[in-house]
């Protein structure tokens, strides 16, 4: 017989897996996948003890792999679409005139704005990270600017631009979770996210300036690079035509899966017919990546190693980490789930909240906590909207303070966890590891602050209005 578990029994698995991860991930530097199969381990034998039978525990796993299988979808396609980007030359143009154009000075704040822009128009923060992220960080390779500055601030301006965006998945999902509109939810949104912006953006600025000449790379070095990338490539404005296309499916609100395989193939063509590869070559470049070794008109041997290690990315194989770990993740998080435990740890959240401060920051809590606990961005909003949505309503509060603080602390949280999909994804596009470029990502970790602070001084939190609230209340006392 089924039964509710106690806090003790619902906390258990949580502190395991955050004692598994923290010791043997963050001390030992143990893989993350076999940590988290750990702790689904032990979540099942808390969940047997509560009745909970394996048949719902496979459920309880499906369900979320089925809610997760469109973005592995879409992960594995963007893995085609770097891989195709570079053979096309896209990529490395981009690099090639970022090198001869961007002042290493401010390197760090135009890849948060370009990150940003990107991000805001394909409504995917793995895309422009995936694309011009990797642009600006061989661009930053060559300047000889700060690789982590630069990827935080990647990570940084792609959230920002995710979570302004309407085409992007969690900010449709959380307006869903909460219950409010996605326009509003947006607009609701910049009480929070502009001024962590301007936090960051002064800080970028900062770095720049006290950039010490020293750590400039050499001309002769820069200088090589480029020459190197221009015996590679032959460039041309029609290099843009793949960027152009995801750019256009966005705008016009296209399928996203549809429209990176659409750009891959664009991509594969220019790399054919203009660029010179083989057919064989292009889908190698699908699966396992470019290679300097696709390239026979040089040696390999005689490639700088930067550029080698620069134009080496992308296919499908490169994304096979982060699935690994989202599946690891998803046994685990779709057995607490089975077994109540999220809804008992809610539920004692819930008995310290006084004031609308209170509410926010249990929220923001309960929002970092499922980020954590499953580093999945879905999940971070889902349960924590479902379980904190009649609260904000009895508090008479609306509910895009709820949507808003969603994702303050849940999409743009788990990029700064290592053993997340995101932070997998993110440090191995961009060549720097997650707790490395973490405290460069500094909109991700601001925003939950800026929303704690409104929340006790009431800046920028709606109420429901008097005549709604009666309505809501009429239509209860209807329905009862």
């Amino acid at each position: 017989m089924k039964r509710k578990p106690t806090l003790l029994e619902a906390a258990l698995p949580i502190i395991v897996m955050l004692l598994l991860l923290a010791i043997g991930y963050g001390v030992y530097g143990l893989r993350p996948e076999p940590l988290l199969i750990l702790s689904a381990i032990f979540a099942g034998f808390i969940a047997m003890r509560l009745g909970v039978g394996w048949e719902d525990m496979l459920e309880g796993i499906q369900e979320k792999l089925n809610m997760a299988m469109p973005a592995i979808l879409v992960l594995i396609s963007i893995g085609i679409l770097i891989g195709t980007w570079m053979m096309a030359g896209t990529i490395p143009m981009m690099i090639y005139y970022g090198l001869e154009l961007i002042n290493p000075r401010f390197i760090v704040l135009i890849a948060f704005v370009v990150s940003a822009i990107i991000a805001i128009v394909t409504g995917t923060s793995w895309g422009a990270a995936g694309t011009v992220g990797v642009a600006l960080m061989g661009i930053s390779t060559g300047l000889g600017a700060s690789l982590p500055a630069t990827a935080g601030a990647v990570v940084a301006g792609a959230y920002f631009g995710d979570k302004l965006s309407p085409l992007s998945d969690t900010t449709n999902l959380a307006p869903i979770a909460a219950g409010s509109q996605l326009y509003e939810h947006i607009k609701h949104m910049l009480y929070t996210t502009v001024p962590a912006a301007v936090v960051a953006m002064i800080v970028y600025l900062i770095v720049g300036f006290n950039l010490s000449s020293d750590t400039v790379t050499t001309p002769e070095v820069m200088t090589n690079m480029l020459v190197t990338l221009d015996e590679m490539f032959k460039w041309n404005i029609l290099l843009l035509l793949p960027v152009v296309m995801v750019l256009y499916g966005s705008i016009r609100q296209k399928p996203t899966l549809p429209t990176i395989i659409y750009s891959s193939l664009l991509a594969g063509v220019i790399g054919i017919f203009y660029q010179g590869f083989s057919f064989v070559d292009v889908f190698a470049s699908t699966v396992t990546g470019f290679d300097v070794a696709m390239v026979k008109s040089m040696d390999p041997g005689a490639i700088p190693v930067e550029v080698t290690d620069l134009v080496t990315q992308g296919g499908m194989q490169s994304m096979t980490s982060v699935i690994l770990i989202a599946f690891s993740a998803f046994a685990f998080a779709g057995i607490i789930t089975k077994a109540g435990a999220l809804e008992v740890i809610m539920d004692a959240l819930l008995k310290v909240v006084k004031r609308t401060g209170d509410l926010i920051l249990s929220t923001v809590v309960s929002c970092i906590t499922m980020a954590l606990v499953t580093g999945n961005s879905y999940l971070s909003i889902i349960v924590p909207g479902e379980l904190f949505k009649d609260t904000y309503k009895d508090k008479n509060l609306h509910a895009k303070n709820l949507s808003r603080t969603l994702e303050d602390s849940g999409t743009v949280i788990v990029p700064l966890i290592p053993w997340s999909s995101a932070g997998v994804y993110m440090a191995g596009v961009l060549g720097v590891s997650t707790l490395s470029y973490a405290p460069w990502a500094i909109l991700c970790y601001v925003g939950f602050i800026f929303a704690i602070i409104l929340g006790y001084t009431g800046i920028g939190i709606e109420k429901i209005d008097a005549e709604k609230t009666e309505k809501l209340q009429s239509t209860a006392s209807d329905r009862a």
